[in-house]
């Protein structure tokens, strides 16, 4: 029996073949016109191992974002053009700008001031008064000369800052041309992998679209930051023109205009909605009072004791203990019952919120076009400032603990909403389709196959959901909500620093026992 020798032969990267005219004529095909040169550049880049450029690119640093936009490269066209425009900023500002003139305003106004006091001390009729304000004026006075010193030291360094324009145009410039080749070869490897969706060649498009930006850009900023005199149209959007333009010029404001009709079309969806809006009042209303009547009617002790058990079940002991610690705090701060009223109310929000957004996060993430269609809708309720949501809230269901847990509803429910759909999507093909074969029907898959999968996904948005309806806990406050934030709505009017912060670290802890017992039941869930 003989033994067999096996070779192991290892390649060099030297060895490997590069097929060079293959790779040319791509490049060639990718750069377009002055193709040569950047097959010259790519390969230098390529046989490059040091850490600075190897190639300087003479019409990229000339034309700077021009070059860039004309390529493609609209990220670098950005960047440079910003950087030039601060150049050249800092080039107008010391050539034909004036440095000074803040300063010289500045002692304009002061001085005007001390003239002002000057009059009031001739003006006036007893000693004590003409020592006032003459004293006064003098020191007025003294701060102008202070303030004209100042200006003209910095109208003396014009020349200064018109060098650091000039030494920084040319940094940039010679930046733009070392780097430029490198991020279009950058660009030239992602079109190899995906030619349709990465921009290739000179595009006339671009150039034309790069000057005008440039064009509409670059001036108007050099201009608003050294021009001497002021340019209305610049400084403030003209907005009474507009408005007379669109309603004529006795129509007013445009915004009083679209106001007042969005005022009479509110007050009349309300009155015509009236016995829906009370409807939807009274089952949020019925989810709350059954919480809190078990938070709050309920003996402290029973709850309290309750409550760590779910903890110890659910998290295991050191997250009991830290929910007993919290809850002592609480307790003997005398917070029992704004805390116990804040988790009925965020309890009652986060229900709503699970009822609602799961079902619809599992439909979304069965339908594309249903996700499509409300996408945009879960993007305005995530984006939209939290205050705004009270305005419409007020209109349509009035005040109180209800039409706050409505407006939490609106904040909190799309996580859950995304989530669950991200997770119902996740679901592999192949798992599903091995599920139909063996004759699951649609809700055996839906029960058994794709929610469990989906499940992480859900614990999450659910999660997320908790948290961000405690975060509005203190706006809806505003609108009569109660609980902690009633607290801390109350310190923040009066100033009252010590109670704001007991309360605030009482809503703190109500979140953290929260988010640790459902993140602790689920990772004890996920162990199983």
């Amino acid at each position: 029996m003989t033994d067999a020798t096996t070779e192991l032969r290892v390649t060099a990267a030297s060895d490997i073949q590069v097929d060079t005219d293959a790779l040319d004529a791509s490049i060639q095909d990718f750069a377009g016109p002055n193709g040569d040169y950047y097959c010259n550049a790519f390969h230098k880049i390529h046989d490059s191992t040091g850490l600075l450029p190897s190639t300087f690119n003479m019409w990229a640093a000339l034309l700077g974002p021009l070059w860039s936009a004309a390529r493609g490269i609209w990220g670098l066209f950005w960047g440079f053009l910003i950087l030039e425009i601060i150049a050249w900023v800092q080039i107008g500002r010391g050539a034909w700008g004036n440095p000074g003139a803040e300063f010289f305003e500045r002692a304009a106004t002061q001085q005007a001031r001390a003239d002002e006091f000057f009059e009031r001390a001739a003006a006036s009729t007893t000693q004590a008064d003409v020592d006032r304000f003459t004293q006064l004026g003098e020191n007025i006075a003294r701060a102008a000369q202070n303030t004209l010193v100042r200006a003209e030291e910095a109208q003396s360094e014009a020349l200064g800052i018109m060098l650091t324009g000039l030494v920084l145009l040319v940094v940039v410039k010679l930046i733009q041309g070392l780097y430029a080749d490198q991020v279009y070869e950058k660009q030239y490897s992602r079109w190899r992998i995906d030619p349709e969706s990465v921009e290739s060649g000179r595009s006339q498009r671009n150039i034309i679209l790069g000057a005008v930006l440039t064009a509409a850009i670059g001036p108007l900023i050099v201009y608003k930051f050294t021009s001497t005199s002021e340019l209305p149209m610049l400084d403030a959007f003209p907005e009474e023109q507009a408005s007379a333009l669109i309603l004529g010029e006795d129509g007013g404001r445009l915004f009083s205009v679209l106001a007042t009709w969005m005022e009479d079309r509110i007050d009349a969806a309300a009155v015509s909605g009236g016995d829906v809006f009370d409807g939807i009042v009274a089952t949020v209303r019925g989810v709350l009072d059954a919480l809190t009547v078990a938070l709050i009617d309920t003996p402290w002790p029973v709850v309290m004791l309750v409550i760590c058990v779910v903890a110890w079940r659910s998290a295991g002991p050191r997250v009991a203990i830290f929910t007993a610690a919290c809850l002592a705090y609480i307790a003997l701060l005398g917070y029992w019952d704004l805390a116990m009223e804040t988790v009925a109310l965020v309890g009652a929000a986060v229900l709503l919120c699970v009822a609602i957004g799961i079902p619809l996060g599992i439909w979304f993430g069965k339908s594309k076009r249903a996700y499509k269609f409300a996408e945009p809708v879960l993007d305005l309720m995530q984006t939209l400032p939290a205050f705004v949501y009270l305005i419409p809230i007020i209109a349509f269901f009035g005040t109180g603990n209800p039409p706050g847990i409505l407006a939490t509803i609106i904040f909190g429910m799309p996580p859950v909403i995304r989530l669950t759909a991200l997770g119902m999507r996740g679901v592999p093909e192949s798992i599903k389709e091995a599920a139909v074969a063996f004759g699951a029907s649609k809700w055996q898959l839906l029960k058994d196959v794709e929610i469990p999968l989906a499940l992480p996904s859900i614990m999450t948005g659910v999660n997320q959901t908790i948290l961000m309806c405690l975060s509005m806990v203190v706006i809806i406050s505003l609108i009569g909500g109660g609980g902690l934030g009633k607290e801390i709505l109350e310190a923040l009017q009066y100033a009252a620093k010590g109670p704001g912060l007991l309360g605030g670290f009482a809503i703190l802890f109500v979140a953290m026992v929260m988010d640790r017992i459902v993140q602790g039941a689920f990772r004890r869930a996920d162990q199983k």
